[in-house]
């Protein structure tokens, strides 16, 4: 079983249809699947949510709607509010990256909660009380209220990354050794004189600057290949251009 599965989003009573979508967009993203609404409003515009919700209406169409928070949670370890306010017992808030090892490891036996408020008012304190843990989303003092799908991303980006699910491309090409580098530099050396790029009283300055550049990343065999070839062809035409030039 994928330990995502056991997280659970909840949503007290919000108030944009479109948001909701929004949200079961950042869960698709996430690998989240259990959505659960908490006294949704009768005025929600559910055809907006599935727009907004895109490839993610599974989520959309397979949410709990509960008439309580306490009934939404009921069968959570961990439970975590979000909340943007400070002071009082939010000066104890976790950011999400901070809080995303405690929740997955209740998160591999157990169903655990990330709790988000209304868009306008967020939660209150009765609901932060059935809370184990308050999260505070990193922000600028500017303005640190999110918009309700982007709290739902990070939180769940941060889950989602520290879950170690996704696995990052790696270069496959091998590394190019130094004599393939040398034949390489070699090659843009004789390009630089044929091509008059540099004089040459500036040449092996030129060419540590070239070496310079090269050295700030790994050169794989491709790579070398690559640089050689677009030497070779420059020289190419730079001795057909001097050809040309002989026959005027």
């Amino acid at each position: 079983m994928n330990i995502l599965d056991n997280i659970r989003i909840v949503l007290v009573e919000p108030i944009h249809g479109g948001n909701i979508g929004s949200v079961c967009r950042a869960m698709n993203n996430n690998d989240l699947t259990d959505l659960a609404i908490v006294n949704p409003r009768p005025t929600t515009d559910w055809d907006d949510a599935r727009k907004l919700a895109c490839n993610a209406k599974e989520q959309l169409d397979a949410r709990k709607e509960y008439a309580t928070l306490a009934e939404a949670v009921a069968g959570c370890t961990v439970v975590a509010g979000t909340s943007a306010r400070t002071g009082f017992y939010r000066d104890t808030a976790h950011p999400p990256r901070e809080f995303a090892p405690i929740a997955l490891e209740s998160a591999t036996n157990h169903k655990i909660a990330l709790v988000f408020g209304r868009e306008d008012k967020g939660l209150f304190n009765e609901e932060l009380a059935l809370c184990t843990h308050i999260l505070q989303i990193p922000s600028s003092e500017r303005y640190t209220s999110l918009n309700l799908s982007h709290a739902v991303m990070v939180c769940g980006y941060e889950l989602f990354t520290a879950a170690g699910i996704f696995q990052a491309s790696e270069e496959k090409a091998d590394e190019a050794d130094s004599a393939l580098r040398e034949r390489m530099f070699s090659t843009w050396r004789e390009m630089m004189i044929e091509t008059e790029f540099t004089h040459d009283q500036k040449l092996e300055h030129m060419m540590m600057g070239l070496r310079r550049i090269f050295s700030r990343g790994k050169l794989t065999v491709p790579d070398c290949k690559i640089l050689m070839g677009l030497a070779k062809q420059s020289l190419w035409v730079s001795s057909q251009w001097k050809k040309a030039q002989n026959h005027e």
